[in-house]
C-alpha cells in the first residue's frame, strides 16, 4: 500500500454537502461551515523511529515537532491557529518525567502561536511513543476577512514562490526544530493575492506535484532558482539540488502568486524571510524541471512517502 493512493481512494469516496464543508479531504485542512463562520481542522501524528528517534532526540523534541506539524498545515492555509488537542500513546514502562516533558514540547509552541493545549487522551502501551495532535484554525484578518488559501488555486501564468532553503533537514535538528511560517504566510496574504499554497513536508517534488494536480495545471520548474540550504547534501554522496528537492521535512512553504505581482514581492523587505520565484505555472499537466544548460526533463513525484 502506498499513503498517496490511499489518500486518493479516501478523497474521491468524499461526498460531503458543500454548504457544510467548503473543504474537505485533499488540502491541508478541512474547513467547516457552521452559522456565518469558518472553521479550519487538521489532524497529524509522528512515530517514534518514523518522525523522531526518541532515544536520541528526546522527548520534548517529540512533543514540539507533533504541534510544529499540524501549525505548518495552518500556516499552508494563511490561517489563525486558536486551539488543539494531543492524543498520545506512552510506551509502557517511560518514566512520568519523560511523559511530562512531552506536554512541554506540545506547549512550546502552542504557547509562542497562541494557540492553547485544551484537551487530548493519555494511554500506554507496549509498542513506541506515538503523539496525535488535532488542530483547529481560523480564517485570518483582523475580522476574518481572509479566506483560507487552498492548494488548488493556481492558474497558468502564476508565479512559484518558495519560503526558506531546503534540502537536508532530515539529517540535522532541523526536522524537530522548524517554526511553522504561521506569521510569514499571513502577511504574504496580506500584502499579496496568494493562488495556491502548500507546506512542504515530503519534498519540493511531491508537493508540487499534489498542488498542481490539485489545481489542474502544470508547471515548469528552474534548477537554477531552487534555493538550496547548506547541509542539503552534508554526509551524503548525492547532489545538493537532488536534496532539495526530494528530501522532505522542510516544512516552508510553497506558493504561487499572480505573475504581475512578482518582481515586487522578490524586492518587499517587509517580507519576514526569504521568498524565491522558482517557476512558473502552466497549462496543461506536466511538471517539468528545466536544467541549467536549458534541458527540460520531467520532475518525478518522488520525496516521503509511507509505504506498508
Amino acid at each position: 500500500m502506498r499513503e498517496n493512493d490511499f489518500l486518493s481512494w479516501i478523497a474521491s469516496r468524499s461526498d460531503f454537502d458543500p454548504a457544510k464543508v467548503p473543504v474537505g479531504p485533499g488540502d491541508d485542512m478541512a474547513v467547516v461551515a457552521f452559522d456565518k463562520d469558518w472553521l479550519l481542522t487538521a489532524v497529524d501524528q509522528v512515530l517514534d523511529g518514523v518522525h523522531f528517534d526518541l532515544a536520541k532526540d528526546g522527548p520534548r523534541a517529540a512533543g514540539r515537532k507533533a504541534m510544529a506539524r499540524n501549525l505548518s498545515d495552518v500556516a499552508a492555509m494563511a490561517a489563525l491557529p486558536v486551539g488543539a488537542v494531543a492524543s498520545v500513546a506512552l510506551p509502557k514502562g517511560m518514566k512520568e518525567s519523560d511523559a511530562r516533558e512531552i506536554y512541554f514540547g506540545l506547549r512550546e509552541l502552542g504557547d509562542e502561536f497562541a494557540c492553547p493545549l485544551v484537551g487530548g487522551d493519555v494511554s500506554i502501551w507496549p509498542g513506541r511513543l506515538a503523539i496525535s495532535v488535532t488542530i483547529f484554525a481560523k480564517p485570518a484578518g483582523v475580522t476574518g476577512g481572509i479566506a483560507p488559501v487552498l492548494r488548488s488555486g493556481a492558474r497558468p501564468g502564476n508565479a512559484i514562490f518558495v519560503t526558506g532553503a531546503l534540502g537536508g533537514a532530515w539529517r540535522t535538528d532541523r526536522h524537530l526544530t522548524f517554526t511553522p511560517r504561521v506569521r510569514e504566510a499571513i502577511v504574504l496574504s496580506l500584502r499579496y493575492r496568494l493562488r495556491a499554497m502548500i507546506d512542504i513536508s515530503d519534498g519540493l517534488a511531491m508537493d508540487l506535484h499534489r498542488m498542481c494536480r490539485a489545481s489542474g495545471v502544470g508547471a515548469d520548474i528552474h534548477a537554477a532558482a531552487i534555493p538550496v540550504h547548506p547541509d542539503a547534501a552534508a554526509g551524503r554522496k548525492i547532489e545538493p539540488l537532488e536534496a532539495a528537492l526530494f528530501d522532505g521535512e522542510d516544512y516552508e512553504l510553497l506558493f504561487t502568486i499572480p505573475s504581475g505581482r512578482a518582481k515586487q514581492l522578490e524586492s518587499d523587505d517587509k517580507i519576514p524571510l526569504p521568498v524565491t520565484r522558482i517557476g512558473t505555472i502552466t497549462k496543461g499537466s506536466d511538471v517539468v524541471l528545466i536544467r541549467l544548460d536549458g534541458t527540460r526533463e520531467p520532475l518525478p513525484q518522488k520525496g516521503w512517502e509511507h509505504q506498508g
